[in-house]
């Protein structure tokens, strides 16, 4: 079951720099709760079946004009339908003028009015991309996230294995922190994942004997990054003995975080191994494979040849 997750109107407004033309009596405590935003053109003609009031109303140049040509008691009475519902807030764009009406039965229905200069569609697709990233389904996994070669790499494993020393090896080459101990994960669509650092620990990294580390102080600013797509997981286990482990990469494993399933390498180690080279290999291995080059496959295909000519 996924926590629901809102965003403050207050903040919304504050992030767009939005005009408050008309605030409502609970304008500090209304919270948004779907990224979908809706252009009320179908409600405003008398349709509002599948209507859903839960969605900021935008309304721009098409529907301010189809407004204007309605009777005076015509736009009052449409008007008045549609803030009936309990709307989280109308924004009108593109600096279109608003009719004595509209702030009339805002007032009637103690209903948030807002209005910007910015064309609708580049608002509302603005809009949409920044609520579907604050109100995404997440959780928050203990572990290490780096970016190396550009792939997003989520370090799994238990505590004392070595993840945060790994992370300081990796920046020490180049590559960037996204978070140390805690990863925040969000689904922002279907197949992506997002990653990023709860606030109070961004750019810190722990190490054990020596303690807190400001990543973004000791290597600059360029060692670390807010957040990213998470592209690869990588699994460190202790080495046994005689446990099985995959020699050649043929087998294909994933992790599913929050209904994405995400490849996945479980590498046991031991001491003296170098964990940073290796996860620089996987992330070069794993961008190989995105293009559709895999190199165990061209491996194990030519032993097979190899045999049948043999044979």
């Amino acid at each position: 079951m996924f926590n629901v997750y809102s965003v403050p109107l207050t903040t919304l407004v504050k992030e767009f720099e939005l005009e408050v033309a008309y605030r409502s009596s609970d304008y500090e405590n209304i919270q948004l709760t779907v990224a979908d935003v809706a252009r009320p053109g179908m409600q405003l003609a008398g349709y509002f079946d599948h209507f859903e009031p839960m969605r900021l109303q935008v309304m721009g140049n098409v529907e301010i004009s189809y407004l204007q040509k309605l009777s005076e008691s015509e736009r009052a009475m449409t008007l008045d339908r549609l803030y009936s519902y309990k709307l989280p807030a109308l924004l009108v764009t593109r600096d279109n003028p608003l009719e004595p009406v509209c702030l009339d039965l805002a007032k009637k229905h103690d209903m948030t009015v807002l209005r910007c200069s910015e064309a609708t569609s580049t608002i509302v697709s603005a809009i949409i991309a920044y609520l579907s990233a604050a109100l995404a389904h997440r959780i928050t996994r203990h572990g290490v996230l780096m970016e190396v070669y550009g792939e997003g790499i989520l370090l799994l494993g238990e505590s004392g294995m070595g993840k945060s020393e790994t992370a300081v090896e990796l920046l020490k080459r180049g590559h960037r922190l996204i978070a140390d101990d805690a990863v925040e994960i969000r689904k922002v669509s279907g197949s992506t994942l997002i990653g990023n650092a709860p606030a109070l620990i961004q750019n810190y990294v722990e190490l054990r004997g020596i303690g807190i580390v400001n990543v973004a102080k000791l290597f600059g600013m360029g060692a670390v990054k807010s957040e990213n797509e998470i592209n690869l997981v990588v699994n460190i286990v202790p080495w046994k003995e005689h446990e099985a482990y995959d020699r050649l990469g043929l087998e294909d494993q994933h992790m599913e975080i929050l209904g994405v399933q995400v490849p996945m390498y479980t590498i046991p180690i031991t001491p003296g191994r170098n964990l940073a080279v290796i996860l620089e290999v996987a992330a070069m291995n794993n961008r190989q494979k995105k293009i559709g080059y895999n190199p165990a496959k061209e491996f194990t295909e030519k032993m097979d040849n190899h045999f049948r000519n043999l044979g």
